[in-house]
């Protein structure tokens, strides 16, 4: 284990105590599980503490697991520009169980939770905005939901219906051209 996984494990230990639920190395970068209700004060903690300053919110994304009680991981990847490091932070909701929202930490978080909610269902509790970002208004679901139906739905233009004649796909015994 490095020196700098040994730093922000101290930290977080020392912070949070019990509340630190897991912990995960891999390959030299380290992923911690809290419970939602310290999330904003962990995530503002290793923004704000000298020895961490995670100061970029690089990705926030999330994981369905419906065969699970807390079926939502929300999943942060942290940023230390300033020490070149990495954390995973999650947290685990139930289905329709608000997470709290981190625009308060990060302002670039308001997108990538609009996506998570649009995407997910996953509700942020004190969002400003929280709204649909990239399925229409009145979309019916979450498309990346495990139960979400599998489906295919042709795609037609209107410039070119008269013209337009599929191409067949052709894949060659070898697969190294595909068409």
């Amino acid at each position: 284990m490095s020196q700098d996984l040994e730093t922000v494990r101290g930290a977080l230990r020392e912070r949070l105590g019990e509340a630190l639920l897991e912990e995960h190395e891999f390959r030299g970068d380290l992923t911690v599980t809290l419970p939602r209700e310290r999330l904003v004060e962990a995530l503002t903690f290793l923004r704000d503490d000298p020895r961490l300053r995670f100061d970029l919110l690089s990705d926030l994304t999330a994981v369905d697991r419906p065969e699970e009680e807390l079926r939502f991981e929300v999943v942060y990847q942290l940023t230390s520009t300033v020490h070149r490091r990495f954390l995973g932070v999650k947290t685990r909701v139930r289905d329709a169980e608000p997470c709290p929202t981190a625009t308060g930490v990060w302002p670039g978080a308001n997108w990538m939770e609009r996506e998570v909610y649009d995407l997910m269902g996953i509700p942020f509790d004190g969002h400003p905005d929280l709204r649909r970002i990239l399925c229409p208004d009145d979309w019916e679901g979450h498309p990346l939901r495990k139960e979400y139906p599998l489906g295919r739905e042709e795609v037609a233009f209107t410039h070119n219906l008269d013209t337009y004649q599929p191409r067949p796909v052709i894949i060659s015994p070898d697969y190294t051209d595909a068409y």
